[in-house]
């Protein structure tokens, strides 16, 4: 009994009394019969007694509407609930009868929204009393709103959940792997003469390939790989029909460029192949589109993929172009360069000298960065959307995005194509595509015609001749000027069409979403001004809360990584990317996970679920938006991305709105909630395939200083923090995620201790599939020459650069001279510390080893002479110099102090300096070379006794009888068979001047 009841009936109402203590019993004693019984019959005497003194509580009295007596009120509604009226047996749940306390002007009586029997309520005061500790915003809906006697919404059952998100998520990415893997969307049926033929394609790569390593200025690039290309162009040329003209031509140019990729360099080349075919109608043609190719390959590589596949299918389209009798209305020119490899030099000869350069006004350029798969379109432009539409109305199987060009362009892979020689040099716009799968093998032994997949290159030469045939009849062509102007942005979806606009309609609908999105959450704010506060400082929180967990997340799982790699245990997902999601992306999610349940307990200790569910949805929601609009004000076109991570969330959230705030989360509202999160799901998951595909392989030779477990684990946290954007309000919206922590954090600790004892090697050897340590040795003879002219210091030894960054840890156990006691040193007084670097990656390659080796003695050394000295203008001094020897040198410069180098004979005239300070002139010849000719100037304040420019310059030998000497051939037989070990012969020599 209530300690304040007093007799009053009419002002503390005996019957709320009862009413409440009866609620507060066990179920299991409420439902028993006695007390059932016990229930019903107190329902029947209450009513009675309050009627029997006077009108009805609750109620005013007036003449023509008498006060009913809530007795027949209490049957009435007991009947209609199917419950026992008086002097019937109670057989079920009876309407109990709730009384509440009168207010200062006497006690409301009221019908219950939730029940069907009657209330009476109390005064503020007593509602006070009996409340229990208030759960913020525990008794409102989704919206805010009270729900007043609503029964309170169960919580979603993790056993219900987490299954459904997981299997949600693994279905997802398994439909974008399936969409990956369909290069074709029907099979090919036999080509026609006037159809593009894979199998015809085919033959030619294999009889490229077969010719061997083709590296420029060897006889398998310069003689026997050109005769293979005119022999082929002349079989076309005799069975072209009467519509075209074929003409062929033979470059070798002579030039010099400055780039400033890798830090900066300049290149020279001199005497360098181009095989050029120009097809025209006959009567000929003003304007021309360029397709592009390269049939050299780096050392010791069969160059499949990376060229020799699009040389071979643009022979193909040659061979099916001719045979049309439809004359084209401008004329296809196919440049088949030879010198690509050596840093885009052909392509500069070409755009920069070749007669037909000028009528160019777009072009295709073919590359590769890995092997087979599709051929992802990964550059366009720059500007001129109309390109962008060309592939879009054409190509049969598109593969194209804005994303993969924005990475690109950002200089993140350290990687470069003709594209930028035609953009820079030659101010033409042009598309740039490229083979991206299985990069594991790109530039290896492995990168044969047998792991190129005939519906690889059948796809390929759809899309290519399309496209080349659309522009080459197209009127834009010869007014490309008119519509060079504005940016596209573009994707595929799903490889079943590209979607293509302009990137100013692309800001305009970025914007016009984001005012949307932040509409919709000033709803929310837009109240009266206690709510309004109540609802910002609710919203900011959980902004606050998600960044803080992506934060977090973001630096315990880079501590893992950071872990792993100090341990020595770098790259054992490279061979299995599985263990990588279950090492780094199990560690991720748990930590997410596990700040938002220590959250939920300590920080939102009295607030409902449905109603943290929802306010977690806004704040995701709101880090999109924000997103999207900073995005979209830098001028990104991959904004689109966050566009449908607006769009849609907010779609469904209006869509299952009323059922979440009826009913919570029911299987119902997951599923709905499910289906509308499904483009922009399934849309990250096909993208994070492309990224991960394209990434993983480049952190095996992305050098010795970057940690490629940080690399990877941030790329990871990055995705779990996108997907798990919108599933955070579901830990909110489960009572417990006790079994998905476990779950979680049990892969993690198991994973984590398979890696650090190393059961997870790195590499593989397997024939189908391999995935080797990329190592590089060099026999190199180095002399230190002073100022007069005598050597100070020489030594010889095998140098050692290991790709990753592992570095030679692995390879010890089966060549134990190579170990860390042979290190190589830095000779401080020399540029790029007196090491024979064939481009200057010297910041990618800081860890690298020396072993002693005999002195190499080439057939073919390498002369360099000072040619003379003259004092110039502005107390500068010129020197000339003259240098002969093999394909490949690299020239290295380093002014004295106080000197500098103001202009030299390379490049523009103005030198470029590398990373460090130091000067890098990259040099390669064909075949039959002239001496190389240069001069360089140098300022110096003071004479300086020691000189004013140490230049260095070393000699490469690639191929020939000097390639590799009887020692470096010995090592290299003793590597394992995971490796792949690339090796040749070099000298240095360094003057001071």
């Amino acid at each position: 009994m209530h300690r304040k009841f007093r007799l009053n009936k009419r002002k503390n109402l005996f019957t709320e009394q009862v009413a409440e203590h009866w609620h507060r019993l066990p179920r299991e004693a409420v439902e028993s019969p006695s007390l059932g019984i016990f229930r019903n019959s107190m329902a029947m005497f209450l009513p009675r007694a309050m009627c029997s003194g006077g009108p009805c509580l609750g109620r005013k009295a007036g003449p023509a509407t008498p006060p009913p007596c809530p007795r027949r009120a209490l049957r009435r509604a007991t009947w209609a609930a199917g419950g026992a009226g008086p002097g019937r047996a109670v057989s079920g749940p009876v309407p109990v009868l709730r009384l509440r306390g009168g207010r200062a002007d006497g006690a409301a009586m009221e019908r219950g929204g939730d029940t069907a029997g009657w209330r009476l309520r109390a005064t503020a005061a007593q509602r006070d009393r009996r409340r229990p500790p208030p759960r913020d915003d525990g008794d409102r809906g989704a919206g805010g709103k009270k729900q007043g006697g609503r029964r309170p919404l169960l919580p979603l059952s993790e056993a219900r959940g987490a299954p459904l998100v997981l299997l949600y998520l693994l279905g997802l990415r398994a439909l974008a792997q399936v969409s990956h893997r369909q290069l074709l969307s029907r099979s090919p049926a036999a080509a026609g003469p006037r159809e593009f033929s894979a199998s015809r394609a085919r033959e030619y790569l294999d009889n490229i390939t077969a010719i061997g390593p083709r590296t420029v200025g060897s006889p398998e690039n310069e003689v026997l790989a050109v005769n293979y290309l005119l022999e082929q162009i002349r079989g076309i040329e005799r069975e072209s029909t009467d519509a075209h003209k074929i003409s062929v031509d033979i470059q070798r140019p002579t030039g010099s460029f400055s780039i400033d990729f890798l830090g900066g360099f300049t290149s020279y080349y001199a005497n360098i192949t181009n095989v050029v075919v120009k097809l025209e109608p006959r009567s000929g043609a003003e304007h021309a589109v360029l397709s592009n190719c390269h049939f050299d390959s780096v050392p010791n590589t069969p160059g499949a993929s990376d060229d020799a596949v699009s040389c071979a299918v643009m022979l193909e389209i040659l061979n099916t172009l001719s045979k049309s009798s439809e004359p084209l209305q401008h004329a296809v020119i196919f440049l088949f360069n030879g010198a690509e490899e050596n840093i885009l030099q052909a392509s500069h000869g070409f755009i920069t000298q070749h007669e037909w350069a000028k009528s160019i006004r777009a072009f295709i350029n073919l590359e590769a960065a890995g092997v087979g798969g599709k051929e992802l379109v990964f550059q366009t432009g720059p500007e001129n959307p109309w390109l962008v539409q060309a592939y879009v109305v054409a190509a049969k199987h598109p593969f194209a995005s804005v994303v993969a060009q924005e990475i690109f362009q950002s200089g993140i892979i350290p990687a470069d194509t003709d594209f930028r020689i035609y953009r820079d040099f030659g101010n033409v716009p042009g598309i740039d595509l490229a083979f991206i799968e299985n990069g594991y093998i790109y530039h290896t032994e492995y990168d044969t015609s047998d792991r190129i997949l005939t519906d690889s290159i059948q796809r390929a030469g759809d899309n290519i001749l399309a496209v080349l045939k659309y522009l080459a009849t197209s009127e834009k062509l010869a007014k490309s000027f008119e519509y060079r102007h504005g940016n596209v942005v573009f994707f595929d979806i799903f490889g079943l069409f590209v979607l293509a606009y302009p990137a100013r309609v692309g800001t305009v609908m970025n914007y016009i979403t984001a005012a949307i999105a932040f509409f919709y959450l000033s709803k929310k704010i837009l109240q009266p001004k206690p709510r309004a506060v109540h609802n910002l400082k609710k919203l900011l929180a959980a902004f606050s809360l998600t960044l803080t967990s992506w934060v977090c997340t973001l630096v315990a799982v880079l501590m893992v990584a950071m872990f792993v790699s100090i341990i020595g245990r770098a790259l054992s997902w490279y061979t299995h990317f599985y263990v990588s999601v279950s090492l780094y992306g199990t560690a991720a999610a748990a930590k997410l996970i596990l700040v938002h349940v220590l959250a939920k307990k300590f920080f939102y200790k009295n607030v409902s679920e449905q109603y943290l569910g929802d306010v977690f949805f806004d704040a995701s929601l709101m880090i999109w938006s924000i997103a999207l609009a900073v995005m979209t004000q830098m001028g990104v076109c991959s904004a689109f991305i966050c566009t449908l991570w607006v769009a849609f969330p907010l779609l469904t959230k209006l869509m299952i709105h009323k059922e979440f705030s009826q009913k919570g989360a029911t299987m119902k509202f997951i599923v709905m909630y499910m289906l509308g999160m499904f483009v922009p799901y399934l849309y990250m998951l096909y993208l994070s395939w492309t990224v991960f595909e394209m990434f993983t392989p480049v952190m095996g030779r992305s050098g010795s200083e970057i940690p490629p477990d940080m690399v990877l684990a941030g790329f990871i946290v990055i995705f779990t923090m996108i997907l798990s954007s919108y599933f955070i309000n579901f830990i909110y919206l489960v009572k417990s995620t006790k079994t998905t922590l476990v779950t979680l954090t049990t892969v993690f600790v198991v994973t984590l201790i398979l890696v650090c004892s190393g059961i997870f090697f790195p590499y593989s050897s397997d024939a189908a599939n391999p995935k080797p340590k990329r190592v590089f040795l060099q026999h190199t003879s180095r002399r230190f020459h002073d100022l007069d002219g005598n050597v100070v210091k020489s030594d010889s030894g095998i140098w050692i650069n290991g790709f990753d960054y592992n570095g030679i840890s692995h390879i010890t156990p089966h060549v134990p001279e190579i170990n860390d006691t042979i290190r190589t040193p830095c000779e401080e007084q020399a540029p790029f510390c007196g090491l024979p670097w064939i481009l200057p990656v010297h910041f990618m390659f800081r860890k690298n080893w020396y072993l002693p080796a005999p002195e190499i003695l080439p057939r073919s050394p390498i002369h360099f002479k000072l040619l003379s000295k003259k004092l110039m203008p502005w107390n500068s001094l010129r020197l000339n110099f003259e240098v002969s020897g093999p394909s490949h040198m690299s020239l290295y410069a380093r002014p004295r102090a106080g000197a500098a180098l103001s202009r030299w004979s390379l490049g523009d005239g103005v030198p470029v300096a590398s990373l460090g300070g130091d000067y890098f002139v990259f040099y390669s010849h064909g075949l039959h070379a002239a001496p190389w000719h240069f001069w360089v100037e140098l300022t110096a304040p003071e004479k300086h006794s020691d000189g004013i420019v140490s230049l260095a310059i070393a000699a490469h030998y690639f191929f020939g009888e000097d390639q590799k000497s009887p020692q470096l051939y010995a090592l290299l037989e003793r590597f394992p068979n995971w490796t792949f070990s690339s090796g040749w012969s070099c000298t240095y020599d360094l003057f001071v001047f």
